[in-house]
């Protein structure tokens, strides 16, 4: 009932893209109490609209409400495995561009709920925290909906277990695989990426707004033997023979073995910040002794946060020669005014390169980057009396090379929200 994609009057409609018209852009949602009294007021009919936190809110209070203790979890670099395989394809052109092809992707995060229950069904041993996510991403049995799935089962790659513990799994330990698709047609696998999956999973702490990790309720340390054999157990679980976990384990190795010989990550040179120079430090390290040629092609997109691209903002491309275990640093500067037009509300950039050896696998090194808003300033006076008039001064600069209009400041006190224009 939280999510209403399912035109059965739920609370929520999701929608994900840059423009919302004149409904409620997500972001700008601070409480269930706004949500669920104008959903009431429309006569049930879904409000417009919300996105994972959003959803995750709001089924948090109507858990809650039904005595189920309940928490919310944000999962970073979370996967979206739409053809259950439990891995990612990505799709890139020669340049680095981001392809449209196919319905996996990467969220730069994901919010969904856990509630604490007994599983009668599933036995003792998977009783406890329960995944339930709210959030329309896909259909189960006919209806959008996820869960509840065993987070005990989830760290067990019991794949099988009800409910969508498969999709649940992918989400936190799904492979990516790069693919890169040329102009006839033609695709060709890169490197594969077994780590970036499911990292710094949190919670808020009980009486505080500390941050609680729980990567380890979920998965094995990443790149461990456990974390692996996981893996293979859940891949050879949904192919229906636990023979075929032999073929897995023979398949991953045969894809770590077929490396770049190359290394490389990007880092910031500093902060970034909104309406200022981003300034990017693209690190490729030579694995190999003997010395060979490297051809990068870069590409930055303005996205949104589930990595979806908007716009390609700039393009570039360099070939040069490493020397054997030699590392080389390659700057990138990207300014506003290669972002600032095509800048969506979730103030993503997409910074990809495709780096290219002669003979040997694709590597592909990509950045998501959030830029920087500056602060709200808020000062209020040293003594307040109840049934008293008081101000508040509320202070906000413009961060951006060029001037604005049609601003406006949402303040929401005592459960009320209100708009300043």
């Amino acid at each position: 009932m939280v999510n209403g994609n399912d035109n059965d009057n739920g609370v929520l409609e999701g929608k994900w893209s840059e423009e919302f018209a004149h409904h409620e852009n997500p972001s700008r949602w601070d409480g269930s109490v706004a949500i669920l009294w104008k959903w009431a007021k429309d006569r049930y009919r879904p409000v417009q609209y919300g996105q994972c936190w959003v959803f995750a809110g709001v089924a948090a209070t109507a858990l809650r409400c039904l005595g189920i203790p309940t928490r919310l979890v944000t999962n970073f670099n979370s996967a979206h495995d739409s053809d259950h395989n439990l891995a990612i394809d990505k799709y890139y052109d020669p340049s680095g561009k981001s392809l449209k092809i196919g319905q996996d992707s990467v969220w730069d995060y994901h919010v969904w709920n856990e509630g604490w229950f007994v599983r009668g069904d599933l036995g003792g041993s998977y009783s406890g925290w329960q995944v339930i996510d709210a959030t329309p991403q896909e259909r189960s049995q006919g209806l959008y909906q996820c869960g509840p799935a065993s987070v005990m089962a989830v760290k067990q790659g019991q794949v099988r277990l009800n409910y969508d513990t498969a999709f649940v799994y992918s989400e936190v330990n799904a492979d990516i695989n790069c693919w890169v698709v040329y102009p006839n047609g033609t695709r060709k696998r890169g490197h594969s990426d077994t780590t970036s999956i499911g990292v710094n999973m949190s919670t808020k702490a009980v009486g505080s707004s500390a941050r609680v990790d729980v990567t380890g309720n979920y998965k094995f340390p990443e790149g461990s033997s456990e974390e692996r054999a996981v893996n293979r157990r859940a891949l050879a679980e949904l192919s229906g023979s636990h023979a075929a976990e032999e073929e897995v384990a023979e398949e991953a190795s045969s894809r770590a073995g077929a490396t770049p010989g190359l290394f490389g990550r990007f880092r910031l040179a500093r902060p970034p910040v909104l309406g200022g120079d981003v300034a990017l430090v693209l690190s490729l390290a030579n694995l190999r002794e003997e010395p060979t040629d490297v051809t990068v092609n870069l590409s930055v997109a303005t996205a949104l946060y589930t990595r979806r691209t908007v716009r390609e903002v700039l393009k570039e491309a360099t070939t040069f020669r490493l020397q054997g275990k030699e590392e080389r640093q390659l700057p990138l500067r990207i300014t506003y005014g290669h972002y600032g037009a095509a800048l969506t509300d979730d103030r993503k950039l997409l910074v990809t390169a495709l780096c290219d050896v002669p003979g040997g696998v694709k590597l592909l090194v990509e950045k998501a980057i959030t830029l920087e808003g500056p602060d709200i300033r808020i000062k209020v006076p040293h003594r307040v009396v109840a049934s008293v008039p008081t101000t508040v001064e509320i202070g906000y600069g413009n961060p951006l090379p060029v001037s604005v209009d049609q601003c406006v400041l949402l303040v929401t006190l005592m459960g009320h929200a209100v708009k300043i224009k």
